[in-house]
């Protein structure tokens, strides 16, 4: 296959270089590399129009609303984001002290300021402390399974529920109370659902669930909108080279590839986009997201990937989490609120009822959080995982601003609750280059799924070492799901092909 791209330089000038997708992964990379004399020969290739990848910042009802990432998960001292965050001045006060870095949060999130319950009526805040801590202190449980060859239950799911029924039996209260209580559990095994990026917490194996690590420092958000990080390490890179709007078809690898402004050289990769184009290269760094690689696996590899390796990508698990922004005039809240929580009073996590999509998608809506005031509007932001999740996004607006309207008018007890004036959703899994929102260990996988999927090819020895190398949070083993594992794996990536080309390289960065 002949190469027709624009990468034309003359043989001998250090390694051709190419990044597939210009997510914080790929843009970590290449930021990498190009702090090192012999990677001069550097592109990424991008399938959109726009930089970030799943970190997308619009500007909307008067403010920068997050699409995509939110929270910077545990800023402090070993968190790779936060420190490139504080050193671009992108952060606030409050996030850049050493209290904010030093609170210990189990990776849990905090109680709501009101809990709603769907007759309309406010549920005892005392009541959802008591059901938070109970949950809480079983999902710290569940992390002690870490060691373990293999559990009964195999899910985080099912070991939850087997110990809500054992505390059940000390429950004294009275029917409607238990049945509250459950409900509460309910809402809180949905929010896990959200943190975990799944549709079901019986989907996600419980023997590597510690393995994730929780960082401390208060969870932080970027006041101008987490896209400033992006743009800032873009900024750092020479102007030509990222390529915009340029999907990825195939990656031809283990070959001997020419280029006719280059006779004589050849190259072990060759990457064939969409639209025709063809770039050779030393290296390829593969930055797609797990959800994208899972629907092309077929087709995007060629040779097809190994065995072992297309085994990791079907089993680590990849789901869905979407945000749902409802702008109002007025806010109906009180000015302290900063969390709505939204219990179903006729649910519980230990019945496995499974209504049609259509009539009941909006129970799985975790409840909201309240942004901070722009000029004239008042913004909520929903979370809701899953299933649900990816129903909703084959809703039109007006349908999905009339549930939650109605849903906001049952729960608040108050027919005439004026309606949002607008909503804006993200819609990750139809995204086509996504595919949903991040990865998780899914039941039938383990952490050596993920080191599997980070380990560059060939595997086994042979040829040009490192043609392929692969980075995305999905290929960090104690951080996966995070904009932080997603860096340090696209440094880590970087730091393999600097130790390939000059053993004594001196790092950009920490290494962390």
């Amino acid at each position: 296959m002949q190469s027709r791209g624009r990468q034309a330089e003359a043989p001998g000038g250090g390694p051709r270089v190419l990044v597939v997708g210009g997510g914080i992964a790929g843009l970590g990379a290449a930021q990498r590399l190009c702090g090192h004399p012999a990677f001069s020969h550097l592109r990424i290739l991008e399938a959109t129009a726009r930089a970030g990848g799943r970190i997308r910042s619009e500007h909307s009802f008067g403010g920068v609303v997050e699409v995509g990432a939110h929270w910077i998960h545990g800023p402090s001292q070993g968190n790779p984001v936060f420190q490139l965050a504080a050193k671009y001045g992108l952060l606030g006060e409050k996030a850049l002290s050493k209290e904010n870095q030093l609170i210990e949060t189990g990776g849990h999130v905090g109680l709501p300021s009101v809990s709603y319950g769907s007759s309309g009526v406010s549920v005892s805040l005392e009541l959802v402390a008591e059901m938070a801590s109970l949950f809480y202190s079983l999902i710290d449980q569940t992390r002690e399974f870490l060691q373990a060859a293999e559990t009964s239950p195999p899910s985080v799911g099912e070991y939850l529920k087997e110990k809500i029924r054992q505390h059940m039996a000390s429950w004294t209260e009275d029917e409607e109370t238990k049945k509250l209580k459950l409900a509460v559990l309910k809402n809180l095994f949905n929010v896990e659902c959200c943190v975990s990026g799944t549709h079901s917490m019986d989907l996600v194996a419980l023997a590597p669930f510690g393995e994730y690590t929780v960082l401390p420092g208060l969870d932080c958000t970027f006041p101008e909108g987490y896209q400033g990080l992006t743009d800032c390490i873009m900024a750092s890179l020479p102007k030509d080279v990222m390529v915009f709007d340029k999907p990825v078809k195939t990656i031809h690898w283990n070959g001997s590839f020419q280029e006719a402004s280059a006779p004589g050289e050849t190259f072990p990769v060759l990457v064939e986009c969409e639209d025709g184009d063809c770039f050779p290269a030393h290296h390829v760094v593969v930055t797609v997201p797990l959800g994208f690689l899972k629907q092309h696996l077929d087709t995007f590899f060629e040779p097809p990937l190994p065995t072992e390796k297309v085994e990791a990508i079907r089993k680590t698990g990849f789901g869905t989490n979407n945000k749902v922004f409802l702008d109002f005039e007025e806010p109906f809240w009180e000015p302290d609120c900063q969390h709505i929580q939204v219990v179903w009073e006729d649910t519980s996590p230990l019945e496995d009822t499974a209504p049609e999509l259509q009539d009941a998608w909006f129970k799985k809506l975790i409840g909201f959080w309240v942004l901070p005031s722009f000029q004239a509007s008042h913004v909520l932001c929903g979370f809701i995982a899953g299933l649900e999740s990816e129903f909703m996004e084959t809703l039109s607006d007006e349908d999905v601003l009339r549930s939650l309207t109605q849903l906001l008018r049952r729960v608040t007890g108050n027919p005439r609750l004026p309606a949002p004036r607008s909503v804006l959703r993200s819609c990750w899994h139809s995204a086509p280059y996504t595919r949903g929102s991040y990865s998780y260990v899914a039941v039938g996988s383990s952490g050596d799924d993920i080191d599997r999927l980070a380990q560059p090819l060939p595997s086994d020895g042979s040829g040009a070492q490192l043609q392929v190398l692969f980075a995305g949070e999905a290929t960090h083993r104690t951080f996966y799901s995070t904009t932080h594992g997603a860096l340090l794996s696209g440094w880590r990536e970087a730091d393999r092909l600097m130790t390939l080309w000059d053993p004594q390289a001196q790092w950009p960065e920490p290494r962390l």
